[in-house]
């Protein structure tokens, strides 16, 4: 679909059908997906961007990285796969590359969001390097509907980890 040209009008036809805002809307693509990806899938994320949604590349790190994709693509988050987070505590080299990619993120002022978070121990970690959200069954499982709209009643989000005492 991205690839077709036609995505930017589908979306936006979606869009005003709901009656969603634009801002209320990210757009996620995966990092195959971008390799693979033409001029055309370029100038739909881009339409998409300009039009108020947030682009985020899902599961980043788990294909054919390059760097070069942070500079020309319109990008607001990085999602970090949660192969990277799942030992991230006790693995030295998945903490150097979540590290390395939340640095990354924010030198370039793209957000960066870790997948699959499970364990304190990984909220912790996560916390301590400042990382801007996570998501993953320790903050919720996936749930019906009408349990999340009365789940977000009664609290705000617990996704954004601004709010978690940092290391020292």
């Amino acid at each position: 679909q991205l690839r077709s040209g036609h995505l930017a009008d589908t979306v936006g036809r979606a869009v005003a059908a709901s009656g969603i805002q634009w801002r209320d809307l990210e757009i996620e693509v995966t990092e195959s997906l971008l390799v693979s990806g033409s001029g055309a899938a370029l100038q739909q994320l881009q339409a998409l961007r300009e039009a108020g949604a947030t682009v985020a590349i899902d599961d980043f790190g788990t294909g054919y990285s390059s760097l070069a994709y942070l500079r020309r693509l319109p990008l607001d988050q990085l999602k970090i796969d949660q192969s990277f987070i799942r030992n991230v505590a006790q693995d030295s080299v998945d903490a150097a590359i979540v590290r390395s990619v939340i640095n990354v993120g924010q030198s370039l002022k793209i957000g960066v969001v870790a997948e699959g978070v499970e364990t304190q121990e990984q909220l912790s970690f996560l916390a301590d390097e400042a990382c801007d959200q996570v998501q993953g069954y320790l903050l919720g499982k996936p749930a019906p509907i009408e349990t999340y709209a009365e789940w977000i009643g009664r609290t705000k989000s617990v996704s954004n980890v601004s709010n978690l005492p940092r290391r020292v």
